[in-house]
């Protein structure tokens, strides 16, 4: 019967400097993954080694490095946290050995094909959070000591920082490839209309749940909302791109605002349980004169009209989107939007400040909007009142009503460049 190495000090030392190389600092994360498994692989002496990293968004260890048993990271092997080997070490976080591996300890089949007799498995864990598992293996009966134990979780410290690296490095790419699907990247040149947007990010992701939308039915209507999703990265973009998209449908089988909003609230209920969003979602009428408009627990639109002061849009606020049981009574406003009135739809994070109360935010924000082209009211906006560091995700929604005067400049500044 196999017993543990004993490790002399000399050793253990240089097992330590292996694994704590500053040049392992000048790779990047996929090729320090794999030289800390190459390292591992020859400090022990065993014949794999493999990384298992945790999925937030299932709750699964996927395998994704590996030395020795490279048909696991080509499976795309998986296993819930509690399940087999891996998934014991990730549930106790803590070291697990197994000196004669049988069917009945491991639940991955490559495992057992490949030979493996004895395994040693440490938790990966940051700042207390699990961020994987690492275990290396042995083709020959073994006994792992105390020190190999020692080494192995030296080992898994540091990949642990990689490896959330890496998750943060994925979540990124992943939230920018959907804020580029998701959020319209040129809004719809509309006749009698003005729209300019703009969208700021206030976390290190790039996105959150805030989202605006512009879409013209089949009707003639023109349809326009803003909502905020609560949360932000990745998992908040997700679901907001669910929600962007149903509204987006159930506005073709529906000329109510609030019978829309109605059917996206009974949709979050069932498939989003949990979620609380915020929208306000208007309709424009084909002759661009009257604004449908309901608001489910979202920060009324600011109206500035020709010669009068800009206020916020007086309209009912129902309650915010999977709140409480599904709410069967929305309601609508209609309001005039006369030639040269400009509806600005915005969300909080435009205006919220946490030393002050939210009504100085309007104040400021309505101080803020003026006559003139849309995107040129969006830049003064931006300029005026949104912070230099936001703290929270900003989306912005201008939509202004052109009057004959505009109409009659346009076609000026058309001749004059011919």
């Amino acid at each position: 019967m196999a017993g543990a190495e004993v490790v002399t000090n000399d050793e253990r030392l240089r097992r330590i400097e292996a694994i704590t190389d500053a040049a392992l600092s000048g790779l990047n994360i996929a090729e320090l993954l794999d030289e800390l498994l190459e390292r591992v692989r020859d400090l022990l002496k065993v014949d794999t080694a493999t990384i298992l990293l945790l999925d937030g968004h299932t709750g699964e260890l996927v395998a994704t490095a590996t030395k020795g048993l490279e048909e696991e990271v080509r499976r795309g092997f998986r296993v819930r946290v509690g399940r087999g080997f891996a998934g014991r070490v990730a549930a106790t976080r803590a070291p697990v050995t197994i000196y004669n591996v049988t069917p009945d300890d491991v639940v991955n089949p490559i495992l057992l094909t490949t030979g493996v007799r004895a395994l040693l498995g440490v938790p990966m864990l940051a700042n207390g959070n699990l961020v994987g598992v690492l275990h290396v293996g042995s083709l020959a009966l073994r006994r792992f000591g105390p020190d190999d134990v020692q080494l192995l979780q030296l080992v898994a410290d540091r990949a642990s920082l990689a490896g959330q690296a890496r998750a943060r490095v994925l979540d990124r790419q992943a939230a920018l490839a959907l804020q580029h699907s998701l959020l319209p990247g040129r809004l719809p040149d509309i006749p009698g209309l003005d729209l300019a947007a703009r969208y700021v990010p206030g976390h290190d992701l790039g996105i959150g749940g805030d989202w605006y939308d512009v879409f013209t039915l089949p009707s003639g209507w023109l349809g326009a909302v803003i909502g905020d999703v609560s949360g932000h990265g990745l998992a908040s973009a997700v679901v907001m791109g669910r929600i962007r998209s149903a509204l987006r449908a159930y506005a073709l089988d529906s000329d109510d605002p609030a019978q829309a909003l109605t059917s996206l609230d009974r949709k979050i209920h069932h498939f989003e349980a949990g979620t609380l969003t915020t929208a306000v979602y208007a309709l424009i009428a084909p002759d661009r004169a009257t604004v449908h408009v309901s608001c489910a627990g979202h920060l009324p639109p600011l109206l500035a009209a020709p010669d009068q002061p800009t206020q916020l849009v007086n309209l009912t606020v129902d309650r915010p989107l999977g709140v409480g049981r599904p709410l069967v009574n929305r309601r609508t406003t209609v309001l005039d939007l006369p030639p040269g009135a400009t509806l600005v739809f915005y969300t909080d994070g435009l205006i919220e400040r946490r030393s002050e109360v939210i009504d100085t935010g309007i104040e400021r924000l309505a101080d803020a909007v003026r006559s003139g082209p849309a995107d040129a009211l969006c830049d003064h906006i931006m300029a005026s009142t949104a912070e230099e560091h936001p703290n929270d995700d900003i989306a912005l929604l201008v939509l202004r009503r052109t009057s004959p005067i505009d109409a009659h400049g346009e076609y000026r500044a058309e001749q004059d460049r011919r």
